[in-house]
Parts: structure tokens; C-alpha cells; sequence
């Protein structure tokens, strides 16, 4: 099974409050300064646990150094370490390194005129990264594994989970973005053209600064409705009153004010791993879209501007076909065919 994952307890709280004070109070003034210039709090979240991370190599390993003083070599042994003891991903080390390149940056151009950090220069930066070599297999899903799932959440009556997951495979949204729908987005006066929803007011995305980037979503009405339908029964049964269409669990039911967590999609997520006997990520889902969206010949610029990207590059990106399959559509034993475009009906 692809796209394992290792994971490691490297930090604890009783490692950090060992960390050399310079160096807490460093992290805190970057930190700080990141909040000044809007950037966005999940951004900030990663880069506190990243510096965590090397907080606790540099104590462990390397004499919990003042970072200020951690020569070009001992940034070439965390990189080691990284690599070769936790081995982490060449990605994931390329993004612990950035952030510490950050913090570097943040001293040379922010602090150089505090005395004690006069002279200071970024040398992480002169770390030769590792090749950026894909280490996990890319999981791509047939509608019809899909639609076995989806069947078997039904059979089941896991409702929630089915509306879930059909409302990724309609709109091709990422997994956080999933929890920001709410009920009143589906109703009929915010269908476009008899089968597509169109959220009537933006919607975080992912992006830079502190509200990241806002869209309209667009979801696929007839391959949505049939799940939307099954959790909107269920959640009337339960007296789920909640404006997010996705309601976080409580002790007692289901919060009015709170969405689902990610946490919760993730646990989903390695339950349909079980049940699909292939690895599951909500990622997949996206390329998924795409690839439907593809295969159903709607051009890139229709594609690009439902998903939301700014090129229409990703589209190529995120379109799980062979060159064999797309020149194929076009050829049969007598030439070149003439190859239909589908409507947005027909997804």
C-alpha cells in the first residue's frame, strides 16, 4: 500500500522547556513578526512545530546551541539526521529547512541592527537539498471503486461519511475546506444551469495571509443530491439544527456552532482505506475531479475556473491520465474523430 507515512515523537513538553532560552525567545519575535505581515494562523501553527522539531535535534545532538552560532555543519547534520534516523521525506525536509531558512532570514534583514545579532548571515541556505524524489505512491481512484465505497456507507448507514465523501468527489475541495459548507448553499436558488451549485457567498481557501483565498465554491448537483438527501433525513431524525452542513459531535450531539474537525475526516479516512483495500486521502479526491472533469472533455479554462486555480496549469497537474488515454479519445481504426464536449448536466 502506498503513500505510508512515518511518523516520530521527536518533541515533548518536557524536551521543549529545555530548549536554550535564546532560543524560545527568538521563535516567539518570528512568530510574532509573521502575525504582523497577515500570515495565515495554520501557516504560523507549521512553522512553530517545525522550529519545535529542530529545537529539540539541537538540544538532543547538538548541545542546545544558540541558533545563532549552528555553523553550516551542524545544519548539515540535522539534514543527515532527518534523512537517515527519522527518515522523513526529502519534501517533508525541504519544509523543516525553509523554515529555519525563514527564521534566518528574519534575523539577517529584520534584527541586524540589535547588537547581538549584527553581522549575523543566513548560511542554511548554502545546504545542498536533498533530491526532492517522490517517496510515497500516488493513490488513483475508478469511479467504480468509489461508488463501492459509497454504496457500502449507505448499506451501512453512515450517512454523514457518504455525503462526505460524495461532496469531494462533486467539487474536488481539499480536505479543510470540506467542513466550511453549510446547508443553506444547497437549495434550489442556488442552482446554475439545472445542475451545478454555486455557493452564494465566498468560502476560505487555501492562500496567502490570514483569510486566506476566497471563492465561490461549485459543487455537482446530480452526483451530490442522492447523499446530500440520505444525511438531510438522517440529520432530521437527530434534530441536527446546525447551519454547517458538517456538525462537529459532542457529548450530548451535535454542536450548533462548530463544524467537523479535519481530525474527524482523517480517522474517516483511514476507515475507507480499510474498506477500499487501497489507500485513502481526501487529496486523492482532487486529482479525482480533475481527472472526471477531463475525461468528460469540458475545457481547462471551465476546469480552472471551477476549482478556483489561478493557471491552468494545475489542471495538467492534477489530471491522473496517460498520454495513451487522452490521444486516444481522438483516434479510432478510421483517423481522427470528432469528440463531443460533455455538459454540466451529464456529470
Amino acid at each position: 500500500m502506498g503513500r505510508a507515512t512515518v511518523y516520530n515523537n521527536i518533541t515533548s513538553p518536557e524536551l521543549l522547556v529545555q530548549v536554550n532560552e535564546e532560543n524560545k525567545y527568538l521563535m516567539k519575535e518570528f512568530l510574532e513578526y509573521l502575525k504582523s505581515i497577515d500570515r495565515a494562523k495554520t501557516t504560523i501553527y507549521q512553522y512553530e512545530q517545525d522550529l519545535n522539531i529542530f529545537w529539540a535535534w539541537n538540544l538532543t545532538y547538538n548541545a542546545n546551541k544558540e541558533f545563532i552560532n549552528i555553523t553550516k555543519r551542524e545544519f548539515a547534520k540535522f539534514q543527515n539526521h532527518a534523512i537517515n534516523e527519522w527518515q522523513w521525506s526529502p519534501k517533508r525536509t525541504r519544509r523543516v529547512k525553509s523554515v529555519i531558512s525563514s527564521l534566518s532570514n528574519f534575523i539577517e534583514n529584520i534584527l541586524d541592527e540589535e547588537p547581538e545579532y549584527e553581522g549575523y548571515r543566513s548560511v542554511i541556505k548554502k545546504i545542498e537539498n536533498p533530491v526532492n524524489e517522490a517517496v510515497r505512491e500516488k493513490t488513483v481512484f475508478e469511479r467504480e471503486e468509489l461508488q463501492e465505497l459509497l454504496d457500502k456507507l449507505v448499506e451501512s448507514e453512515k450517512y454523514e461519511q457518504a455525503c462526505v465523501l460524495s461532496l469531494a468527489m462533486s467539487s474536488g475541495r481539499r480536505k479543510a475546506e470540506l467542513p466550511r459548507f453549510k446547508t443553506s448553499y444547497f437549495s434550489e436558488e442556488n442552482v446554475m444551469f439545472g445542475s451545478l451549485y454555486k455557493t452564494p457567498e465566498k468560502v476560505t481557501t487555501k492562500g496567502r495571509g490570514s483569510k486566506g483565498k476566497l471563492l465561490y465554491l461549485y459543487v455537482f448537483k446530480n452526483q451530490f443530491d442522492p447523499y446530500l438527501k440520505l444525511w438531510m433525513e438522517e440529520r432530521e431524525r437527530l434534530g441536527i439544527t446546525s447551519e454547517w452542513l458538517f456538525p462537529a459531535k459532542t457529548s450530548d450531539g451535535y454542536s450548533n456552532d462548530v463544524a467537523i474537525s479535519t481530525d474527524t475526516l482523517n480517522s474517516w479516512a483511514e476507515t475507507f482505506s480499510k474498506l477500499l483495500g487501497k489507500d485513502f486521502y481526501w487529496h486523492s479526491l482532487r486529482h479525482f475531479f480533475t481527472t472526471e472533469c477531463t475525461k468528460s472533455n469540458l475545457p481547462t479554462n471551465v476546469i480552472q475556473d471551477i476549482v478556483g486555480w489561478e493557471s491552468a496549469d494545475m489542471v495538467n497537474l492534477y489530471t491522473d491520465t496517460t498520454a495513451d488515454e487522452m490521444i486516444g479519445k481522438y483516434f479510432n481504426e478510421n483517423g481522427i474523430v470528432q469528440v463531443e464536449q460533455s455538459s454540466l448536466s451529464d456529470l
